[in-house]
């Protein structure tokens, strides 16, 4: 692409006769002079794509990134980041400015001359919960017929046991080494993860191959874990079920000290010392949503149920996290005085959780969603949200927001409102003037989801305040 665009006659002659040779004689010849360097193809620039590809071009190593959503690509192009991510746009701008990233609309370009090719394409929850691997099958069967012999084709997208030999079985052809190589990263800190990963995971039948997977991120000075592929992809999906299991348990508890008069950050507290517990994901919430939690839980409970083993513990996390979704639309309806009907209530955050614009199976917006069918006139902001100024005619609204009034700032969410619901714990949203949102809002009452602000300092300023196992 890059040189093909090139002002000089005979290059323009040579690109047209044979371009995609020419691509791999470059790559080949880059990677003799900077044996260190590896020529990496990264498939798919979302939430994973995008930060692995940003990532292996730090550590130096020559990256195609291919992204066929023509739009996201000329954002790409543009510098601009399709996705909220914090430190995600120096990275990328290093990258690029260094040489070491570039992007494309083809696949096909991507891989050739490539040592490695990461899928990291969407694996949607199909209606029976199992992960849909159409997009990867779709990858893999394009990349296949191009690519280098002996190249490594990686699955970094989130798959269910066995799919590294069903990627085998689409590509076809045994030069051809998959590896499971599952991410590890949080939305919101991707880069941080990225860079500073707890641990690696490479899971193939080729030790060799999984070795040099493990040696893109040696830099990192991870502890990695070198397994088969099957065990590799059961190492994801376990990771984000116990995850979703503890935030169930937390909000199990939550719910508890409700009842005994406990105050749940106290509790947390005293469990978090214990080092065998430890303090991350101790904090209660509205429920756990987003991208991988809810679609990985109910797909290794598909897998479950596919193998004959009742996973009865990890069906009452699921089903554990729909009650803390319906808990805190009752809060609501009681801070509302029993009915929501033709009431306005003010929401801020609408993203699953803060500093990242995802709102994929957010349960902020769910509770949002679910007061709205209820009756409730809800006015809405999040920092990621843009309101379109022809928004109020439905043009400019996306699908998932229909139904909610979107505001510009957290103030104009809250006029009006007989109580104020806090969803996603944007850190703004601790700071902001309480005596302007008294005055604003209908009825002083508050009921925080997320347990950020200070019951004491809300109810000196003659606010009602409802939080998550707080008294």
């Amino acid at each position: 692409m890059g040189s093909c665009g090139s002002s000089t006659p005979w290059r323009q002659r040579r690109c047209r006769r044979d371009p995609t040779q020419e691509l791999v004689n470059q790559r080949r010849n880059k990677r003799a002079n900077d044996p260190a360097s590896s020529a990496v193809a990264v498939i798919g620039a979302g939430y994973v794509g995008l930060p692995t590809a940003a990532t292996l071009a730090h550590f130096g190593h020559r990256v195609v990134l291919a992204e066929r959503d023509a739009p996201r690509l000329a954002a790409l192009r543009s510098g601009v980041m399709p996705i909220v991510e914090t430190g995600l746009n120096e990275l990328v701008a290093e990258g690029v400015d260094a040489g070491h990233l570039r992007f494309t609309a083809s696949a096909t370009e991507a891989v050739l001359g490539a040592e490695f090719v990461f899928l990291c394409v969407p694996t949607p929850q199909g209606d029976d919960g199992s992960a849909d691997l159409s997009f990867i099958e779709e990858a893999a069967k394009e990349v296949g017929p191009h690519l280098e012999h002996r190249a490594i084709v990686v699955n970094k997208s989130t798959v269910p046991v066995g799919s590294a030999t069903l990627v085998e079985q689409v590509i076809g052809r045994p030069d051809i080494r998959v590896v499971s190589n599952p991410e590890f990263l949080r939305e919101g800190s991707a880069v941080r993860d990225s860079l500073h990963p707890d641990r690696l995971v490479v899971g193939a039948d080729d030790a060799e191959a999984a070795a040099l997977v493990g040696n893109l991120f040696a830099s990192t000075g991870a502890p990695l874990i070198v397994t088969d592929a099957t065990t590799s992809e059961t190492i994801k999906y376990a990771s984000n079920a116990f995850l979703a299991t503890k935030l169930s348990y937390v909000n199990a508890v939550a719910g508890l000290c409700e009842e005994v008069g406990a105050d749940v950050r106290d509790v947390m507290l005293g469990m978090g010392y214990d080092k065998r517990i430890g303090f991350e994901f101790l904090r209660p919430g509205p429920g756990w949503g987003g991208s991988c939690l809810p679609k990985d839980t109910r797909a290794l409970l598909h897998i479950a149920e596919a193998a004959g083993y009742d996973f009865s513990l990890l069906a009452g996390a699921i089903a554990s996290n729909e009650q803390q979704l319906a808990r805190v639309v009752a809060k609501v309806e009681t801070a509302c005085g029993g009915a929501l009907e033709g009431v306005t209530v003010g929401v801020w955050g609408l993203t699953f959780k803060a500093n990242t614009d995802d709102r994929r199976d957010s349960p902020s917006l769910q509770v949002a969603h679910r007061l709205a069918a209820l009756g409730a006139t809800v006015r809405a902001f999040d920092p990621t949200v843009a309101v379109q100024p022809d928004a109020a005619d439905g043009d400019a609204v996306p699908a998932d927001l229909a139904g909610l009034v979107l505001c510009a700032d957290p103030f104009e969410a809250a006029t009006g409102a007989r109580v104020l619901v806090v969803l996603t714990e944007w850190d703004e949203f601790r700071w902001l003037d309480l005596s302007r949102l008294r005055s604003v809002m209908a009825t002083p009452s508050i009921v925080d989801a997320r347990n950020l602000l200070d019951p004491a300092a809300v109810r000196r300023l003659g606010f009602a305040y409802t939080g998550i196992g707080r008294q």
